[in-house]
């Protein structure tokens, strides 16, 4: 596990990222192209900060509507033994349809993140899935009518 303070990003290492959240598929040619540097360099940067655990990860964004996952919804869950329960939230993160579990200060412990088809599908993990989990006392579930902005880019400074 890397330590917060062992990550010093420099102007470069922020244009790379700049460039690469962009287009998680630019080379690295035209990453060097682009800094004016050697795609050498480039190349020991990139791998520096996966090593770092800055880059964590290449995805490929799909359009939920594609695959019938028309529903999304955000579930806040009450729990007995409050926020922090390593065994509640292991339990939610293997639903493959929960993409985000977020500990929140509040009156709920956690805020969970659903996306599925439809309203029936949406029920069924609830009685199956969610139920099945110790310690949860309650729900409440918001069904999200229209998304406006849904991104995963974080701004980046210029430095």
């Amino acid at each position: 596990m890397i330590n917060e303070a062992e990550i010093v990003l420099d102007k470069i290492d922020l244009h790379i990222l700049r460039l690469m959240q962009e287009n998680a598929r630019i080379s690295n040619a035209d990453l060097a192209r682009e800094l004016g540097m050697a795609p050498s360099g480039i190349l020991e940067r990139v791998k520096k900060l996966e090593q770092k655990k800055v880059i964590q990860q290449y995805t490929t964004r799909i359009n939920p509507v594609a695959l019938q996952q028309k529903l999304l919804a955000f579930v806040f869950m009450k729990a007995s033994d409050g926020p922090g329960s390593s065994n509640a939230t292991i339990e939610l993160a293997k639903i493959p349809e929960v993409q985000e579990v977020h500990h929140v200060a509040g009156d709920d412990c956690y805020l969970v993140k659903v996306r599925t088809y439809d309203s029936a599908s949406l029920m069924h993990i609830m009685r199956t899935q969610f139920s099945k989990i110790p310690n949860i006392l309650s729900t409440r579930t918001t069904i999200v009518l229209e998304t406006v902005k849904e991104q995963q880019q974080l701004v980046i400074p210029e430095k």
